[in-house]
C-alpha cells in the first residue's frame, strides 16, 4: 500500500511545510490554553453558520451582508496575525510578537476594527440619507477603517497588496503635481471616503458581495470535503489508477492535485495535503527532490484553474463579465483541462529523459476496491455539478445544497464504519459532529485572507473607478507604442509581478480593474474586438502562474520543505513546468473558439480540444526538449510550427495567403508534422543503438 511506500521523512520537515500553510492560511497564532484557546475557533464556526443562513433561511440587504463578512474576516485576521511574526530582540517590541496569547492592545484593535466594518450597517439609513454629503464621523471612521483594513491585509497576506493600495490612494491624492502622461485631476478626501468606504464601489464592492455569498460556502464544501477524507481518498485513487506507469507518482501527482483543486480555493494548501504523499513516491523511483517538488507545485498551481472553483475567482468573473457562472466555466474548461493533461505529459517526458519506471502494482492498492470504497466522496461533487450545469441553480444555492448533502454524508459514513467495526453509535455520531465543526473552523480560516484581500482590492477598484482608468490605459498605449501583442505581454508581466504577493482572487480583482479594460479598448484601437471573458480569464491565468514564480512563490516554499529541496530551484524548475500555461491565454485572445465562444456545434468542440490537445504536447516537448527522443534544433523548430498550427491556423493562413482555408486542414497537417518529427526521432534512435 502506499503508506508502505512511503519515505521516512523528519517531522521537522513536514512542520516547516504545514506551518507555510498554517501561516498563509490560519495564522500564525497559537494558543493552548485558556478561554483563548477557543475565541478564534468559536467566531470562524459562528462566521460559517451566519454564511449558511443568509444562503437559505435569514434574508437580509446586500450591503449589511458585506458588512457582517468584512467584519468576521478583519476580526479573525487581527486575532490570529500578531503585529510581528517573528519574536524580536526588543522587549517591547517583542510584545507585539506573542503567538501564544493575546494583548490588551490586541484585543482593542480587533474591537476597534470590527466596529469600524460593521459601520456601514450600523448606520444604514443615515449613510443612505447623506450619500455624497459625508460627515466628519463617516470621515474619521472611513479613514480608521482603510488603514485598520491595510494592515490586516499586511498581517494575513503580507506587504505587496497594502503597498499597492497605498501607491493607488497617494496617487488619486496627488495626482495633478503628476508628470503630463500620469496627471490625475485629483480627489477630494470627501469624496475619496464616500467611493471607498461609503459606497459600493470600493471596499464593499462586488468582489466582497461575491465573496459573501458564494465564494465563502464553495471553500467551506472545500473544506467539509477534507475533514470528510476526500483528499486521502483522491491520492489513493490516482496512485492506483497511475501509479505503474511511467514516472507513474508523478502522474498520480498530478490527477490527485486535480481533483482537489476542483474544490480547494488554495494552491498552497493543495500542495501540502497531497505533496505530503506524492513528493516522496516521486524522489523513491528516481525524480530529483526539486523536481518530484516542482511538478506537485505546478500541478497544485494548476487546480487553481479547474473548475468548479477555480481558485475562488471564477464567481467573480461571472460579475464582472455578467455571465452567467456556467457560460465561465465552459469558456475556461478547455485551455483548463488541456493545460493539465499537457502536465502530465510533461512528468512522462520527465520520466523518458530519467529513465524511470513506475510502482510495481503489487505494491499498489487495487482500483476498483479504492474506488468502490470511496465512490461516497463522488456524490456531492456530482451533485453540485447536476445542481450548477443541469438544474442552472445559482452557485449559492448548488453549494449550500451540496454541504447539506455532505452533512448528511458524515453522519452516514461514521455510522457505517461503526456498524462495520461492531462499535458505538453514539461514539459514531459524536465523531460525525466533531468533523462537521472542525470542518465550519476550517473554512472560517480560510476565508479570512480571502476576505481581507477582496476588500482591500476593492480600495484600487474604488480609485480605478474616480477617473484613473483612462490614464492606465494611454500609459500602457505610450509604453507598448501602439503594438497590440506588446500590451499583452505588458500585461501578463504586470499580473505575475503583483502575483508574487497577492493571492489568486486579489489578484484577479487589481488587474480585472487594471488591466482587462486596457486590453479590451486597445484591442479595439487596433481592429481587434475580444470578448470580455478572453480579457478576464488573460489575467486569471497570469495571475494563477505567478503562485511558483520566484522569488516568492509559496507553493514552491511549501514543496521545498516536504522534497527537502532549494525553494528558488523549485520554483524555477515549476515555472518551466507552467510555460505550457503561459501560452494558452496568447492563443486564446486571437482564437476564441479555444473558449467555445460562438462554437455551437458539439463535434466542432471536440475537434477543438483535439487540436489543443495536440498542441499542448508539441509545445511541452518542445519546452522540454525531449519527444521521442532529444530534440535537435530543427526539431524545436518543426514543434513551434506544429504550435502554431493548431492553434492559431488563422495566422498560418494569412501566412500563405489562403484566408478561406479551412482551420481542420491546417490542424490535419499540423498533427501529420507532429507524427513525421515523432517518428523521425524513433529512427535516429535507432540508428544511434545500431
Amino acid at each position: 500500500m502506499i503508506k508502505e511506500l512511503e519515505i521516512e521523512q523528519s517531522d521537522a520537515d513536514l512542520e516547516k511545510a504545514q506551518q507555510i500553510v498554517d501561516e498563509a492560511e490560519g495564522g500564525t497564532r497559537n494558543i493552548k490554553s485558556g478561554w483563548s484557546m477557543w475565541l478564534i475557533p468559536s467566531i470562524a464556526v459562528s462566521w460559517s453558520i451566519f454564511q449558511l443562513l443568509i444562503s437559505s433561511f435569514i434574508l437580509l440587504e446586500s450591503t449589511i451582508v458585506r458588512a457582517i463578512h468584512l467584519a468576521f474576516a478583519i476580526c479573525l485576521v487581527f486575532l490570529s496575525h500578531p503585529l510581528f511574526k517573528k519574536q524580536k530582540k526588543n522587549r517591547f517590541l517583542n510584545y507585539f510578537a506573542n503567538n501564544d496569547r493575546y494583548s490588551a492592545v490586541d484585543i482593542i484593535i480587533t474591537i476597534a476594527a470590527t466596529v469600524l466594518a460593521l459601520y456601514i450597517a450600523i448606520d444604514y439609513v443615515g449613510i443612505s440619507g447623506r450619500q455624497g454629503k459625508p460627515i466628519f464621523r463617516d470621515i474619521l471612521f472611513g479613514v480608521m477603517l482603510v488603514g485598520l483594513l491595510l494592515e490586516a491585509a499586511r498581517r494575513s497576506l503580507g506587504p505587496a497588496l497594502p503597498i499597492v493600495a497605498i501607491v493607488f490612494i497617494l496617487y488619486s491624492f496627488f495626482g495633478p503635481y503628476m508628470p503630463s502622461v500620469l496627471a490625475f485631476k485629483g480627489v477630494s478626501l470627501k469624496r475619496f471616503i464616500g467611493q471607498i468606504t461609503l459606497s459600493t464601489e470600493g471596499v464593499f464592492g462586488v468582489p466582497l458581495d461575491v465573496s459573501a455569498t458564494i465564494v465563502f460556502l464553495f471553500v467551506l464544501f472545500g473544506a467539509m470535503l477534507d475533514k470528510a477524507g476526500a483528499g486521502k481518498y483522491f491520492v489513493d485513487l490516482a496512485f492506483s489508477l497511475l501509479g505503474g506507469f511511467k514516472g507513474g507518482p508523478a502522474k498520480a501527482a498530478v490527477l490527485a492535485s486535480g481533483l482537489t483543486g476542483m474544490v480547494s480555493g488554495s494552491s498552497i494548501a493543495n500542495t501540502v495535503t497531497t505533496g505530503t504523499f506524492t513528493i516522496p513516491l516521486m524522489k523513491s523511483v528516481g525524480y530529483p527532490a526539486h523536481k518530484a517538488a516542482a511538478v506537485e507545485v505546478a500541478c497544485s498551481t494548476n487546480g487553481q484553474l479547474m473548475p468548479p472553483i477555480m481558485g475562488a475567482a471564477a464567481f467573480i468573473i461571472a460579475e464582472y463579465c455578467n455571465l452567467e457562472y456556467v457560460e465561465v466555466i465552459r469558456a475556461a474548461f478547455i485551455p483548463a483541462v488541456v493545460s493539465y493533461i499537457a502536465l502530465m505529459y510533461i512528468t512522462h517526458l520527465e520520466a523518458s529523459k530519467l529513465g524511470l519506471k513506475g510502482i510495481p502494482r503489487a505494491d499498489l492498492p487495487k482500483f476498483w476496491p479504492t474506488f468502490v470504497a470511496g465512490m461516497h466522496f463522488l456524490i456531492p461533487l456530482v451533485f453540485l455539478i447536476v445542481e450548477l450545469v443541469v438544474f442552472r441553480h445559482s452557485p449559492a444555492l448548488a453549494a449550500f445544497r451540496a454541504i447539506t448533502a455532505l452533512t448528511v454524508l458524515i453522519f452516514l459514513q461514521n455510522l457505517y464504519k461503526a456498524h462495520k467495526k461492531n462499535q458505538s453509535y453514539g461514539k459514531a455520531l459524536r465523531h460525525a459532529l466533531y468533523q462537521i465543526v472542525t470542518s465550519l473552523e476550517a473554512g472560517g480560516k480560510n476565508m479570512m485572507g480571502i476576505g481581507v484581500a477582496v476588500a482591500s482590492a476593492g480600495i484600487i477598484v474604488g480609485v480605478v473607478t474616480l477617473g484613473l482608468g483612462g490614464i492606465i490605459t494611454e500609459v500602457i498605449e505610450v509604453l507598448s507604442g501602439g503594438n497590440f501583442l506588446l500590451i499583452l505581454i505588458i500585461t501578463a508581466i504586470a499580473s505575475l509581478i503583483l502575483g508574487m504577493g497577492l493571492p489568486t482572487t486579489a489578484n484577479y480583482i487589481v488587474m480585472a480593474s487594471l488591466t482587462a479594460p486596457v486590453i479590451l479598448t486597445l484591442g479595439e484601437r487596433n481592429g481587434i474586438i475580444i470578448p470580455l471573458i478572453a480579457a478576464h480569464l488573460f489575467v486569471f491565468f497570469f495571475g494563477i502562474l505567478a503562485d511558483d514564480t520566484p522569488p516568492v512563490g509559496l507553493a514552491a516554499f511549501a514543496a521545498a520543505a516536504i522534497a527537502k529541496s532549494d525553494p528558488i530551484k523549485t520554483g524555477i524548475q515549476g515555472f518551466t513546468y507552467d510555460i505550457r500555461t503561459a501560452i494558452l491565454p496568447f492563443m486564446f485572445i486571437f482564437n476564441t473558439d479555444l473558449l467555445l465562444i460562438g462554437v455551437d456545434s458539439v463535434f466542432y468542440a471536440i475537434w477543438i480540444f483535439i487540436a489543443a490537445l495536440f498542441a499542448m504536447f508539441a509545445f511541452a516537448a518542445l519546452t522540454q526538449g525531449f519527444f521521442a527522443g532529444k530534440n535537435k534544433w530543427y526539431d524545436a523548430v518543426l514543434l513551434a510550427l506544429v504550435t502554431l498550427t493548431l492553434l492559431r491556423a488563422d495566422l498560418f493562413n494569412s501566412w500563405l495567403h489562403m484566408p478561406n482555408l479551412p482551420s481542420y486542414f491546417v490542424n490535419i497537417a499540423g498533427m501529420s508534422l507532429m507524427v513525421f518529427v515523432y517518428l523521425n526521432q524513433r529512427m535516429r534512435i535507432k540508428r544511434v543503438g545500431a
